[in-house]
């Protein structure tokens, strides 16, 4: 449609008008130049009615999105994003991964469930303060509920809710009891809400251990302020956000990066063989060593750029009369973003619509940063959850990268590069054989 109507144009949804952007400068021009006037989110009216006055972070507006975002990056940052407590977590879970696909003796194994749950395990330990077992029926209303979520943004529901509104709320009871999906979200409610209510039997600590600790101090600490936007609700919303968010993406990002992996196997040596002349066997991957990893960084990056997964990441709104392109727009049209056309737009990329390492490496070899790459989006709508996302997936590529060498089972010939439509661009069901190096 870009190339008949331009990089700007509008469609209608029914009676609402949404504005597509397309292509690196457009998009930029509304995520970080003019970020302050297309800083707000639309709320979802399926979404209004499931959380009710609840708000979080990721569809909140305003002085109520300002102060739970603060508050969320600050209380993240003092528990361990960028430190090594962090990576320690997370290497405890990639040496669960190892374990798991080495017990299959290079049989085939499906990747998505395994990649669940040690994503699960590292966000459960940053909101809670501990992972779960997984024999644990806690841990696998975890699993459940990331399935169902990740499943249920691509279906038909929400998109009949947002066009029938009046025909769809008196329904929405019976959905919740039908639906998988919802009956799952209610599912992590109560979850969430358990894990609190075990917080509090302790009193609030002096030395927060995790989110809901810092949580329900913030919440103790504003009593009795009327601009205050802590309150029970928000707490559970917004934790369920940060779960749900950080489990979907990187778990999707995890298996499109096995996916290219077995795709283009001369990679996967050129991969390991950099692991293996730059590391030395016992060394403990961190975070930092992508520095001395440019290749292996570079790969990991094009396998986001290349699989696009965030596709058209979350909607945003004009806070006020504004402009994109020199093109006028009114306060309160929705925005669509195109981040897929960003990660394939032919100006950015010398070669957008192959698997190119190269697009991320200088004439030297040395890993280069591009503006261009908006997996997480960009501006001050940027993802919350970015550096854990990065830090997660870098350490659990190269740790499975060193350890093993991924193919495709024996007689598979084909593999299916179509993506399904959801939270985020998710690859079809796939198996393939680890076979330890």
């Amino acid at each position: 449609m870009s190339s008949t109507y331009g990089n700007v144009y509008t469609l209608w949804l029914g009676s609402t008008p949404m504005v597509v952007v397309n292509g690196y400068q457009a998009v930029k021009e509304v995520l970080v130049t003019r970020s302050e006037d297309f800083a707000e989110r639309p709320v979802p009216i399926f979404l209004q009615d499931l959380i009710h006055d609840a708000q979080g972070v990721l569809f909140s507006n305003g002085h109520h999105w300002k102060q739970q975002r603060r508050f969320s990056l600050m209380t993240l940052r003092n528990l361990g994003l960028g430190k090594p407590v962090l990576e320690d977590s997370i290497q405890q879970e990639a040496g669960v991964l190892i374990e798991t696909f080495a017990r299959q003796n290079g049989k085939p194994i499906d990747p998505s469930g395994p990649f669940l749950a040690a994503i699960n395990n590292v966000i459960a330990t940053m909101l809670f303060g501990h992972s779960f077992s997984s024999e644990q029926d806690t841990f696998q209303h975890l699993i459940d509920g990331s399935k169902a979520m990740q499943q249920f943004s691509g279906k038909m529901w929400p998109r009949l809710y947002e066009a029938f509104p009046m025909v769809m709320k008196p329904l929405q009871p019976i959905l919740q009891r039908t639906l998988l999906a919802l009956s799952h979200w209610k599912q992590l409610e109560r979850l969430v809400q358990n894990e609190i209510r075990e917080h509090q039997k302790g009193g609030v600590p002096e030395e927060p251990r995790d989110f809901i600790d810092s949580y329900l101090a913030q919440v103790e600490k504003c009593k009795g302020d009327p601009a205050s936007t802590f309150t029970g609700k928000n707490m559970v919303q917004v934790i369920l956000e940060l779960f749900i968010a950080g489990s979907d993406t990187s778990t999707v990002a995890l298996r499109w990066a096995l996916l290219c992996m077995v795709e283009h196997p001369e990679i996967q040596e050129q991969v390991q063989e950099e692991l293996d002349t730059v590391l030395d066997p016992s060394h403990v991957i961190r975070y930092e060593d992508r520095k001395i990893l440019p290749f292996t960084n570079a790969v990991l990056h094009e396998t986001q750029r290349f699989s696009s997964l965030s596709a058209v990441g979350v909607f945003h709104k004009s806070s006020k009369n504004t402009s994109i392109k020199g093109m006028p727009l009114s306060k309160g049209v929705m925005i669509l973003p195109n981040l897929y056309s960003v990660h394939y737009d032919p100006e950015q990329w010398e070669t957008p619509y192959k698997f190119n390492p190269g697009h991320f490496l200088d004439k030297d070899g040395n890993f280069v940063k591009k503006d261009a790459f908006l997996l997480f989006s960009a501006g001050i709508r940027v993802c919350l959850g970015e550096k854990m996302a990065r830090t997660m997936l870098f350490i659990l590529f190269t740790s499975l990268m060193r350890a093993f060498r991924f193919q495709l089972p024996e007689g598979v010939k084909k593999i299916n590069r179509e993506a399904i439509l959801g939270i985020a661009l998710t690859p079809h069901p796939y198996k393939l054989c680890a076979i330890p190096r």
